[in-house]
């Protein structure tokens, strides 16, 4: 039995009939698609390296303290290892559907929280793996050291038999009761013994303190906008693509860094969406960017380690370059701020907050209309090199972020061997329009890598 982390337990509260916290992914692979005894045999052989896939949420009465992670008494892979087709022709769009109906699903609370969906039926001779996880079990970094588990860097390699596993026992009703109150009469003495030495706590307050007042600015609402409103319980997904190289390449002529450049394109696919729906575009997109804040020694471990900064998407600009100068100096300022560090204070303070306390708080939250952000985008370096499943390489890897209070449209921004994918998230009945963004994300993209070499053309012939 595990306590469950303040973090971990808040994307639980904040969930509802219309905020579903699942993260995902969607890989495209090539053909053909594996047996589903193949691919349950690949599944088997991995879960030992991750107990969380065993495990389910065992909540304590009355909310005096934090759920606990139990094994679960009757696991049965195949209840989520799922296998489906797509409808003729098979396509891409098809593929968006599907995914987008799944993810409309809110997972079942009373099994382990993920599911998988091999997608048969994708033209070309392909297969996709819809992967689901309940994001109170892993954050987006780990979460791609999750798919380097479940998956193989060789296509030839060999697997193990799977190994015979029984559940430890779970606690009875009292024992919770009995640990929730512990909890609780404990949090002074916890709080006591986290604070770090006095040199310690004079940087990270000076920083928190730097970045909270940076972070005043958030309390001006934003304009209003069809981004922002209430939440149905359905989504659509669609997808942008770009090349790593190609965002290299601009980095190295315009400067910034690669995050720099990605949420460049991005706001240039926000002022296409912006121009499409007739809103003005002289006030910025606000968004939140989360931040992992998990060490090189915490990899491996698939517990929530995240902060976010919170950014202003320049869509009024019209010049692409002129867009990625302004987000490059507003990063590199937000840096300096320790914006970062301040939101990861206020998080780790819902640590000693009293669990009860600490979910209503969460809950109400998620009710009260949000006017400081209009969006979310979040970006997670994967792995560059190819990956397996059963012996057939993942062609492609995209990302699904969930939405939540009363924000209609997030981006998330994975890269995988050499590619930089683009998933968007939009409400099903607000956001019928996110194609428009991709293809704004595309298009920015290819303004600036023109522009780069058109500059870099310039300069070689002075």
């Amino acid at each position: 039995m595990e306590k469950m982390s303040a973090l971990d337990a808040s994307f639980l509260d904040v969930e509802d009939a219309v905020s579903h916290m699942h993260i995902g992914s969607i890989g495209i692979f090539e053909g053909p698609p594996p047996p589903h005894e193949a691919l349950r045999s690949m599944v088997l052989a991995k879960l030992p390296l991750v107990p969380r896939y065993r495990q389910v949420v065992r909540a304590i009465p009355l909310s005096i303290g934090r759920p606990h992670w139990i094994d679960d008494q009757h696991f049965n892979v195949d209840y989520h290892l799922r296998r489906t087709g797509l409808p003729a022709p098979g396509g891409e769009g098809e593929l968006r559907s599907l995914v987008g109906r799944v993810m409309s699903q809110q997972l079942d609370r009373s099994k382990p929280l993920w599911e998988m969906w091999a997608v048969e039926g994708l033209d070309d001779g392909r297969w996709a793996l819809i992967s689901k996880i309940h994001h109170c079990m892993v954050d987006g970094v780990a979460g791609t050291d999750l798919i380097s588990v479940l998956l193989d860097a060789d296509p030839a390699t060999a697997r193990p038999p799977a190994q015979e596993w029984t559940p430890r026992g779970a606690p009875g009703t009292t024992s919770l009761l009995a640990g929730g109150i512990a909890e609780n009469l404990l949090i002074p003495l916890q709080a006591a013994r986290a604070l770090p030495s006095p040199e310690e706590v004079f940087r990270r307050g000076r920083e928190a303190l730097q970045g909270l007042l940076r972070m005043r600015d958030l309390a001006r609402p934003t304009p209003q906008s069809e981004l922002n409103g209430p939440l149905g319980p359905h989504r659509r997904w669609n997808w942008a693509r770009a090349e790593l190289s190609e965002i290299k390449e601009v980095r190295a002529v315009l400067g910034g860094t690669v995050n720099d450049v990605v949420l460049a394109a991005i706001t240039g696919g926000f002022r296409e969406l912006a121009i499409s729906r007739g809103e003005p575009v002289e006030q910025p997109v606000r968004t939140m960017i989360p931040v992992s804040v998990r060490s090189k020694s915490e990899h491996g471990l698939y517990d929530n380690r995240v902060s976010a900064m919170f950014a202003e998407l320049p869509v009024g600009l019209e010049d692409p370059v002129e867009r990625l100068h302004s987000i490059q100096e507003q990063m590199a300022d937000l840096k300096q701020s320790h914006e970062a560090v301040a939101a990861e204070v206020l998080t780790s303070l819902s640590g000693f907050a009293a669990p009860l306390l600490l979910a209503l708080g969460e809950r109400l939250a998620t009710r009260i209309p949000q006017h400081n952000i209009n969006t979310v985008t979040t970006n997670v370096p994967g792995p560059q090199l190819p990956l397996y499943a059963c012996g057939r390489r993942m062609l492609e890897s995209f990302p699904y972020v969930p939405l939540g209070g009363h924000v209609r449209v997030g981006v998330a921004i994975f890269s995988y061997n050499g590619a930089c994918t683009f998933g968007v998230t939009g409400d099903y009945d607000a956001a019928p329009d996110i194609d428009v963004l991709c293809h704004g994300i595309e298009s920015s993209m290819q303004e600036l890598l023109s522009s780069s070499r058109a500059m870099l053309s310039s300069a070689g012939r002075e």
